[in-house]
């Protein structure tokens, strides 16, 4: 193995920098405006982007004065860079200690030790989810930096609530509605700061990184709550009960015009009527505001294939890893922001500023239809209940009009493929809109389900997400059905630090004993879908499948050859049908027939002295 130095040689250095130089001129791709970097180099991204769409929208109005006592630390640099963790911290410290309106909370700290902050702001001021629910005004929660370098939210959040409060430009929101606000979800990510962060995003200057300090995804981390930071929005949710949940995100992926795309779970999925609001009320408010500021809203985008955007857009349903999905399926609104990555940092700030902006307004306009809908959803008991969702075969999708830019494909003397480049030109294109809204795979809904004592740590995440459940003080002889698993499937690598699994079911009726410490979680309860999701094997988002089960793989209990082999004649000898069963498997089975340990362990598997609990899932169905 040959050893290469990490750091570029002075030739691909020099190579680099005209390649930026060249960039500079006029005509090209786009202008260097990053700053220096490590060694004097300059970050790629300001050469090797498409070129940025003009755009001079009305938003601008937004930003404070150059001599306004609350500008923002972005506002200072003209929305080209983000302050650090304590600098934002501090900026709302004074902000919180000057409005009335505002209370600060900490809700948590991270793994190295950072508070975790949410602003309250409310019409009194109050500091508690009990006072806050008390105004009897709906509640929106949001934040910002999920994915710490995709930070847009904090710093229009800033805004926002600086005008909501002492700037005075947003007079009367707060009458009808509250809001929390959560600035930085993955403050160690966003302290991982750099000019080399996001390779393919404008800006801002410096970004965080996508992941937490263990290198988790908070946003794959909603079922399994394995990070404390995504433990801590729960307990919001929890909690404080907000009405309106919105997380913001910038995209990866293709060029196009939109620079706010945003969306939801659709009417198919698990909150039909909280769905059938967002679509009919909130979608229309929200982008008539955006596109009167100037900004160009848009759906999620997803392309099928970026080389070809007439082979259509895929509206998928997200399940509850997802923070959207995960709001879904416990009856919250949940919508998730995607603000355009190759957008400039002060055009997707502000856009966002007008999508809070507008939540809000809409919320305190229309909350009371939110919460009806709200309400349905959590009283109604779907059977079975869909676990995850796929396009069917033969849809017939809508077409829809899909404001793109311009591309061309040519073969890449790099990588030996085809390759995309973008022109810059706006075209419009009519696409098919394919709906992933036929159930993948569903469950029949149970009565409840059981739980020994014996898994603490998935009692204790059920418990952490809300979900209530009853534990026994007493041992109990409970009939049940239980899931009898065959051969599992592992990824072959980890997946946010869990190796994934899967295994085939098949339900068996028996009488189990649950020992003192059990528990039963009643599926009849506002959380019975997410319980259901989480504790069917075949979920995609299980305990089962994250992995909190793979001791029910191990076999503990093994029987020799010498001891097997005599026990099996006795067995061929005591019982004729046996010995039929056993040559119809030799004969359809020929790696059994020519494995000696195989057909032993054929014949132990059926004696009593067989490990009776091996492979069966230890959540019950009653």
């Amino acid at each position: 193995m040959s050893s290469k130095p990490l750091i570029p040689s002075s030739r691909l250095r020099c190579a680099v920098l005209l390649v930026l130089l060249a960039a500079s001129v006029p005509g090209s791709a786009a202008p260097v405006s990053q700053p220096m970097g490590p060694a004097g180099e300059v970050p790629l991204p300001a050469a090797v982007l498409p070129p940025e769409l003009p755009w001079e929208g009305a938003s601008r109005s937004l930003m404070a004065a150059p001599d306004d006592p609350w500008i923002t630390p972005a506002e200072k640099t003209g929305l080209e860079a983000t302050p650090g963790y304590d600098e934002t911290l501090a900026w709302l410290d004074r902000l919180v200690a000057a409005a009335p309106q505002l209370t600060s909370v900490e809700i948590g700290r991270t793994d190295e030790g950072r508070p975790l902050r949410m602003i309250v702001a409310s019409s009194t001021g109050v500091a508690d989810a009990a006072g806050l629910a008390a105004l009897g005004k709906p509640i929106l929660l949001a934040h910002g930096g999920i994915h710490a370098g995709e930070i847009d939210g904090k710093d229009a959040g800033m805004m926002l609530l600086r005008d909501l409060t002492v700037g005075g430009k947003l007079p009367g929101l707060l009458e009808r509605a509250s809001l929390l606000f959560i600035p930085v979800l993955n403050p160690d990510g966003h302290e991982r700061s750099s000019a080399y962060g996001r390779v393919n995003q404008r800006g801002p200057r410096e970004m965080g990184w996508r992941t937490n300090g263990r290198n988790l995804n908070l946003n794959r981390d909603f079922a399994k709550l394995d990070t404390p930071e995504v433990r801590a929005l729960v307990r919001v949710i929890d909690e404080w009960r907000p009405d309106l949940y919105v997380d913001v995100h910038v995209t990866d992926g293709a060029d196009y015009q939109y620079d706010c795309t945003y969306g939801w779970n659709g009417t198919h999925a698990w909150s039909p009527a909280v769905a059938g609001w967002l679509d009919r009320v909130f979608r229309p408010a929200v982008d008539h505001e955006l596109s009167a500021a100037g900004h160009q809203p848009g759906p999620l985008v997803f392309l099928v294939d970026e080389h070809d955007p007439a082979r259509g857009n895929l509206d998928w349903a997200a399940g509850p890893r997802y923070s959207n999905g995960y709001g879904d399926v416990r009856h919250l609104a949940s919508i998730l922001v995607e603000n355009h990555s190759l957008k400039p940092y002060d055009r997707r700030v502000l856009g966002t500023y007008v999508f809070l902006a507008a939540a809000l307004r809409t919320l305190g306009e229309h909350g009371g239809e939110l919460r009806t809908a709200t309400v349905a959803d959590r009283a109604a008991r779907r059977d079975p209940v869909p676990l995850s969702w796929t396009v069917p075969d033969g849809q017939t999708p809508r077409m829809i009009d899909f404001l793109g830019v311009e591309s061309r494909s040519s073969l890449s003397p790099i990588s030996g493929g085809v390759e995309l480049e973008y022109t810059g030109k706006p075209v419009t294109l009519r696409i098919p809109q394919l709906v992933a809204d036929r159930p993948g795979a569903t469950a029949a809904r149970p009565k409840a389900y059981w739980l020994p004592p014996t898994w603490p740590e998935v009692i204790a995440r059920l418990e952490a997400h809300g979900i209530r459940v009853e534990r026994q003080s007493e041992a109990r002889d409970v009939e049940v059905d239980v899931y009898r698993l065959g051969e599992p499937t592992f990824d072959p690598a980890p997946f946010e630090g869990r190796f994934r699994v899967a295994a085939p079911a098949e339900l068996e009726h028996r009488v189990v004993h649950f020992a003192p410490g059990s528990v039963r979680v009643p599926t009849n309860q506002p959380l019975g879908d997410l319980a259901v999701l989480l504790l069917e094997p075949a979920s995609p988002d299980s305990f089962l499948a994250w992995g909190f089960f793979h001791e029910i793989f191990q076999r503990t209990e093994y029987i020799e050859g010498y001891v097997v082999e005599p026990l099996a004649r006795a067995m061929l000898e005591a019982d004729a049908d046996l010995e039929t069963e056993f040559e119809k498997e030799l004969m359809t089975h020929p790696d059994l027939a020519g494995d000696a340990r195989a057909r032993l362990s054929w014949f132990y598997a059926k004696t009593p002295y067989w490990d009776q609990r091996w492979r069966v899932y230890p959540v019950a169905r009653e």
